[in-house]
């Protein structure tokens, strides 16, 4: 996501009671803040992880409503950190209709990571768990 393709997208009259939209690089900087705060490591670990793909595979976006719906999620999850509305957090029928297959299976592989996090720290094995692209 180029610096001038943000400026393009941001709204030019904030809608009441949202926040403006923060820029890219500033919101990915405040995520791996708060995770540093708000995650034990081994979450922290996964989250960091799959934070800097995900900004990382988005970065030549050139898709301006694209970029707006994914800076707008990345922030309502910034908010839950600080917030600690993560923690019980459930997703509602409606969000996981609205994933495409490929969402889904990249849930399923996220479900199986941490299930297997806790395995191994059942079997004395506390290293780290890598994540797959």
């Amino acid at each position: 996501m180029r610096p001038s393709l943000t400026l393009l997208v941001r709204p030019r009259r904030p809608v009441r009671d949202t926040p403006p939209l923060l820029p890219p690089l500033q919101l990915y900087r405040r995520i791996l803040r708060a995770h540093a705060k708000q995650l034990p490591p081994d979450m922290r670990y996964l989250g960091d992880s799959y934070v800097k793909a995900e900004f990382k595979s988005h970065k030549d976006t050139d898709n301006p409503l694209y970029i707006v719906g994914f800076l707008t999620q990345w922030q309502d999850y910034l908010r839950q950190l600080d917030t600690g509305e993560w923690a019980q957090g459930k997703m509602s029928k409606h969000d996981f209709d609205k994933m495409s297959p490929e969402q889904v299976h990249q849930l399923y592989e996220l479900m199986q990571a941490t299930q297997s996090i806790g395995e191994d720290d059942d079997a004395g094995d506390s290293g780290p768990v890598p994540v797959s692209k």
